[in-house]
C-alpha cells in the first residue's frame, strides 16, 4: 500500500516524517502544507513528525490514535473498515425528546465504550431518546472530565480508541437511540498541545477562562477553520454520530462576518442533506442570545439548539432554598414560571451575579421549546459544585420526584444526568490525572479560587488529582433496584413513557403554554393542551385550582392526589399530571 502523508506546518523549515520506523523527508507544497507521497507503508503505521532540527517526533495535528498516550506517536486508522449495521437506523433530530448524558470513564466500572454499550438496553427501557457522550477525544493522562483533550480526532485509548467508538454508536442505533457527541473547539488542554509548533491555531495574545483562544480570525486562520469543520463532519461520517453538542461557544472568539458557528451549522446541514439524515448541532452557551438558534435566513447563525441555563437555575433554586452567587435572581416561583413560559429568564433584565442586564428574549414566532435543552441536574451544574454533591445529598425522594415531573413535563428538551433517574448517592466530582506534578498543584489550586465567588467552603473540595476523587465519581449500579432508588427509577420511566404518547408533552410550540402560581402557597401549573402539570414547592399540603373543565382524569402522581371540584389536593413536594377537558 502506498500512503499519502500531509501536514499543514507553516511554522516550520524543515519537516521530517517518522514511520515504521523510516525517517522521509517532506516536501513543501502551498499555504504552508508538507507532504510525503507513495511512502510505501503497510498496515496500520506509527508514525509522528519531527519539525526543523528536533530529535524528539511529535503526534499528527489530525491523529486518528494516540495508543500510547498524548506525548507519543500517532497511529493510522482507517474508518472506512468498520462494517456498519445501522442502515435501517432513522434519526428523529431535535424532536424534545429525552437526553441521557453520561460520562465514559464513570458510568461503569471498567469505564470503556464496551462497558457502556453493555447499558444501552437498559437506556432503551428508560426511555430516552439520545446518548450524549461526553468529550472522548485524546486528552494526556488516564482519566479527566474530556475538556482537556488536545488530539481533536483521536478517540481516548482508555476508552477503547475508534474501533470502540463505532461499535458503540452501532450498537445504540440498534436500539433505537441516538447519539450525541460532546466536542470543544473553544481551547485546548495544558499538556500534550503541540498544535502551536506546527502554525498558527491558537491566538497568544487573546484568551478565554481556559488559555489561548483558538485561532478563528487572525492570519492564516482559513486552515484552522477548516481543521474544525473537517472534524465536524468526521463525526458525522465516520462514526454515525447524529448531534454534536459544541462547548461553551461563548468562548469561540470569531470577529468574521462568517461566523464559525454559522459556518458549520450550514456544512452540517449540506451533509444532512447528503447522507440523507436529520442532523443537529446544539450550543452551550450563557449568553442567551436567540441568534445561535434563529435560522441563517433570518440573520442567526442557524444551530438547531442551544443548553438553556436559565432552568437549571430557577429549578434549583426553588427545589433547594439556595440563593446565592449566579442563584441570586432565580428563588421565587415567578422565576421559575417565566423560564417555563418564554424559555429565558435574563432576556434583557438586570443579572445581580453579571452585575449588568442580560440576554435578550426569544420570538415566539420563530422559534420553538424544544431548541432548548434543559436540565435539573448536569454535568457542569454538578461536578462545579465544591463536594461535587448531586441533588440526592440535600433532597429527598419527594423533592427528586417533583424535579423530575418539572423537567421530563417541560416543553423544552430535557436531559438527565447518569444515575439522576436512581437517586445515585455517588458525588460527580471534578477530577484530573496529570503527570506533571506542577499542572496537577496548579489545577487543583485553581479550583479553590473558582469557588470563591460562590461563597462555598474551601475545605469542602476534593484534590481533583487524588485518584480516589475519580473512583468516589462511578456510579454505583448495585442502588438502582433497591428502595427509593427503585422507586424514583420507576417514576423516570413513566415520565419518559407519558412524554412519549401524551401530545400535549411533546407539542413545542411556546405560545401554548399558560403557566399560573402562587409564591405564597408555592404552588404552579403548567397547562399543554387539555394536559396540566401541577406542582407543589412547599412542604405542606396544598389545594391546587385546575384550570381544566371535569371530568380530570389523573396520569401520574408521585404521592397520593385527590381530584374534585376544579382544585386537586397534592401532598408536600407533591406533582401530578392531569388530563381534562
Amino acid at each position: 500500500m502506498n500512503s499519502d502523508f500531509d501536514v499543514w506546518a507553516p511554522n516550520a523549515d524543515t519537516m521530517r516524517l517518522l514511520a515504521d520506523g523510516r525517517e522521509l523527508q517532506m516536501s513543501p507544497g502551498q499555504d504552508g502544507w508538507w507532504h510525503v507521497q507513495h511512502a510505501a507503508l503497510d498496515g496500520d503505521i506509527d508514525y509522528g513528525y519531527l519539525i526543523d532540527e528536533d530529535t524528539t517526533p511529535v503526534p499528527d495535528p489530525r491523529s486518528r490514535r494516540q495508543p500510547n498516550g498524548v506525548h507519543g506517536l500517532s497511529r493510522t486508522f482507517d474508518p472506512d473498515a468498520y462494517e456498519w449495521h445501522d442502515t435501517g437506523w432513522s434519526p428523529p433530530g431535535l424532536n424534545g425528546g429525552a437526553i441521557y448524558e453520561l460520562h465514559v470513564g464513570t458510568f461503569t466500572p471498567e469505564g470503556t465504550l464496551d462497558a457502556a454499550a453493555g447499558k444501552l438496553d437498559y437506556l432503551a427501557d428508560l426511555g430516552v431518546q439520545y446518548v450524549e457522550l461526553m468529550p472522548v477525544n485524546a486528552f494526556n493522562g488516564t482519566h479527566n472530565w474530556g475538556y482537556d483533550g488536545v488530539l481533536w480526532y483521536a478517540v481516548h485509548e482508555g476508552y477503547g480508541g475508534p474501533h470502540a467508538y463505532q461499535r458503540f454508536v452501532d450498537a445504540a442505533h440498534s436500539r433505537g437511540l441516538g447519539v450525541i457527541q460532546d466536542v470543544v473547539y473553544n481551547h485546548l488542554g495544558p499538556s500534550g498541545n503541540y498544535l502551536p509548533r506546527f502554525g498558527p491555531y491558537l491566538h497568544q495574545d487573546n484568551g478565554n477562562d481556559w488559555g489561548d483562544s483558538v485561532n478563528l480570525d487572525g492570519p492564516l486562520s482559513d486552515t484552522v477553520r477548516q481543521f474544525i469543520l473537517e472534524n465536524v463532519e468526521m463525526w458525522f461520517r465516520d462514526y454515525h454520530v447524529d448531534g454534536l453538542r459544541l462547548d461553551a461557544v461563548h468562548a469561540l472568539r470569531d470577529e468574521r462576518a462568517l461566523h464559525i458557528l454559522e459556518e458549520m451549522a450550514a456544512r452540517v446541514d449540506n451533509l444532512a442533506a447528503d447522507l440523507g439524515s436529520e442532523l443537529f448541532l446544539i450550543a452551550e452557551s450563557d449568553l442567551n442570545n436567540p441568534r445561535l438558534i434563529t435560522p441563517r435566513n433570518r440573520g442567526g447563525y442557524g444551530l438547531d439548539g442551544q443548553w438553556a441555563d436559565d432552568f437549571h437555575h430557577a429549578a434549583h433554586s426553588n427545589l433547594t432554598g439556595e440563593n446565592g452567587g449566579y442563584y441570586a435572581d432565580f428563588d421565587s416561583l415567578g422565576a421559575l414560571a417565566k423560564v417555563l413560559q418564554d424559555g429565558f429568564f435574563h432576556d434583557g433584565s438586570y443579572s445581580s451575579f453579571r452585575q449588568r442586564s442580560h440576554g435578550r428574549p426569544l420570538d415566539k414566532g420563530v422559534h420553538n421549546a424544544n431548541q432548548l435543552v434543559v436540565a435539573v441536574q448536569n454535568h457542569d451544574q454538578i461536578g462545579n459544585r465544591a463536594a461535587g454533591d448531586r441533588l440526592t445529598q440535600s433532597l429527598g425522594y419527594e423533592e427528586l420526584a417533583l424535579a423530575a415531573v418539572l423537567n421530563l413535563t417541560s416543553s423544552f428538551t430535557p436531559m438527565i444526568f447518569m444515575g439522576e433517574e436512581f437517586g445515585a448517592s455517588t458525588p460527580w466530582q471534578f477530577f484530573t490525572s496529570h503527570p506533571e506534578q506542577e499542572l496537577g498543584r496548579a489545577t487543583a489550586e485553581g479550583r479553590l479560587r473558582e469557588f470563591a465567588r460562590m461563597g462555598w467552603d474551601p475545605s469542602l473540595v476534593p484534590d481533583p488529582q487524588d485518584p480516589q476523587t475519580f473512583q468516589n465519581s462511578k456510579l454505583d449500579w448495585s442502588e438502582a433496584g433497591v428502595g427509593a432508588h427503585a422507586r424514583l427509577h420507576r417514576l423516570y420511566r413513566d415520565l419518559l413513557a407519558l412524554r412519549r404518547t401524551v401530545p400535549d408533552l411533546r407539542e413545542p410550540g411556546f405560545r401554548n403554554i399558560v403557566v399560573e402560581f402562587d409564591e405564597a402557597s408555592r404552588w404552579l401549573t403548567v397547562l399543554r393542551g387539555r394536559t396540566t402539570v401541577v406542582l407543589n414547592f412547599a412542604d405542606s399540603p396544598c389545594k391546587v385550582p385546575l384550570p381544566l373543565q371535569e371530568p380530570v382524569k389523573v396520569l401520574l402522581e408521585t404521592g397520593p392526589a385527590v381530584s374534585r371540584g376544579g382544585a386537586i389536593q397534592l401532598p408536600a413536594y407533591g406533582a401530578a399530571i392531569v388530563s381534562g377537558s
